[in-house]
């Protein structure tokens, strides 16, 4: 009534409600398109000192209504699949991944006290008794770079890659936490252009792969502690064709378009080369002067004989490196295939160079910085200041003062809630 009485409002005409937010819009689009992953309390502290006088709520509610979140564009990209699947997609031809644990491997061998087996197997509709053509690859860890190695190692001696990838909740390919596939994970399989899977706890394996995993685990009871590694390859080869062999297929030739071992549907061609990840795995030099590595040795200066180093190797490069653990590197060698028993002897491959703490390596794919913190930047900073001159807001800063990038001060009369996902 009062506002009738003053004229402020006329009688049979509605107000027409007002959007606050909308002024603090293109600086929470900036500071949300700098950081998909930026919290809303933290927005929500940045543009209080800004003089937003809303709530909390509808800070959210208007962030959702604008829709200012932008998607990360890495997490869409390792969520390449979702770990429910449809009938359809169970009927298809996917390679599954298993790790099979081989416990005190000889110590020769330089890989601590266990060594791990990927098992790979073409399953899916037409490829029989739930396994078609399968092959094994022995890898130092379950770590991100072993498991690229054993990965690819396994694809190119099956000839092929079907779409898909199944894995167990292996740590290294998916994160619990997010139930999807790791961002690390998810560049290599954009790479050989497939989407990974994982295998659900009701996906119960045949008894035809249940068989396989006894005979290898009886193969490897048969390996004897002073066998080297190459002979350990060696006999892994003649076990697996072997074992083929009885299946009725090779572990040499590549099925063709319908085949019985994978229906109807042919295997895709692999890349040119493996994934770029950089191995590294740590020896000791024998008294030789020699470093073993996947069955071969390469010669370094001899004065370095029982001294550690490491073995780094990019998987897509025809070479390694011999490094000292600080990361100075001592030579560099032409790589020669693995389990080959040969030794490389190049003089010419020696460096001299002086112990050095090593510098961060630079990654070959970016990743998400979800938890990295990041400030607003000069972009940003300059919407905050053409904001607080509009609203008339007092500067947190002084002209010629450096712009303080720490987080804002958490406003002391404003009870907030929990952090909000999904806004």
């Amino acid at each position: 009534m009062r506002s009738y009485l003053h004229g402020d409002r006329t009688p049979g005409i509605r107000i027409s409600s007002q959007d606050d937010f909308l002024q603090f819009l293109p600086y929470c689009r900036q500071r949300l398109a700098e950081d998909p992953h930026l919290a809303a309390t933290v927005l929500f502290d940045e543009i209080v000192d800004l003089g937003y006088a809303g709530a909390y709520s509808t800070l959210t509610r208007a962030l959702r209504r604008h829709q200012a979140r932008p998607r990360c564009e890495q997490c869409q990209d390792a969520a390449t699949a979702a770990s429910s699947r449809s009938p359809s997609e169970r009927s298809e031809v996917a390679v599954e991944f298993d790790w099979l644990r081989l416990p005190e491997p000889p110590a020769g061998w330089g890989y601590g006290n266990r060594a791990c087996l990927l098992l790979g197997s073409l399953t899916g509709t037409g490829v029989g008794n739930g396994i078609g053509r399968w092959s094994v690859a022995l890898a130092e860890d379950q770590e991100l770079p072993h498991l690229v190695e054993a990965v690819d190692l396994v694809l190119r001696r099956l000839g092929g890659t079907a779409g898909c990838w199944r894995f167990g909740r292996t740590p290294t390919v998916w994160c619990p936490r997010t139930d999807r596939v790791t961002p690390a994970f998810g560049q290599v399989a954009r790479h050989y252009g497939v989407r990974v899977e994982c295998r659900l706890p009701t996906d119960h394996r045949s008894y035809t792969r249940r068989a396989l995993d006894e005979a290898l685990r009886a193969w490897w009871r048969a390996v004897t502690n002073d066998s080297t590694l190459q002979d350990a390859w060696h006999s892994l080869g003649r076990f697996t064709a072997r074992l083929n062999t009885r299946g009725g297929n090779t572990d040499d030739a590549r099925p063709a378009v319908g085949s019985p071992h994978t229906g109807t549907r042919a295997l895709r061609e692999l890349p040119a080369t493996p994934y770029p990840v950089r191995v590294r795995a740590r020896r000791t030099v024998t008294a030789q002067g020699l470093v073993p590595f996947r069955g071969n040795f390469y010669a370094i200066p001899d004065h370095l004989a029982g001294a550690p180093v490491e073995v780094h190797q990019r998987l897509d490069q025809p070479h390694l490196s011999v490094a000292t653990p600080a990361g100075a590197v001592i030579a560099r060698c032409l790589l020669a295939p693995a389990g080959a028993g040969l030794t490389v002897v190049d003089p010419s491959s020696a460096i001299a160079v002086l112990e050095r703490h090593p510098t961060p390596a630079s990654t070959d794919a970016p990743f998400c910085r979800r938890n990295t913190p990041r400030p607003p930047s000069p972009q940003a900073l300059a919407e905050a200041d053409a904001l607080r001159a509009r609203l008339g807001v007092p500067p947190t800063r002084q002209p010629g003062e450096e712009p303080n990038t720490a987080t804002p001060r958490v406003p002391a009369q404003r009870d907030r809630p929990a952090d909000n996902a999904g806004s």
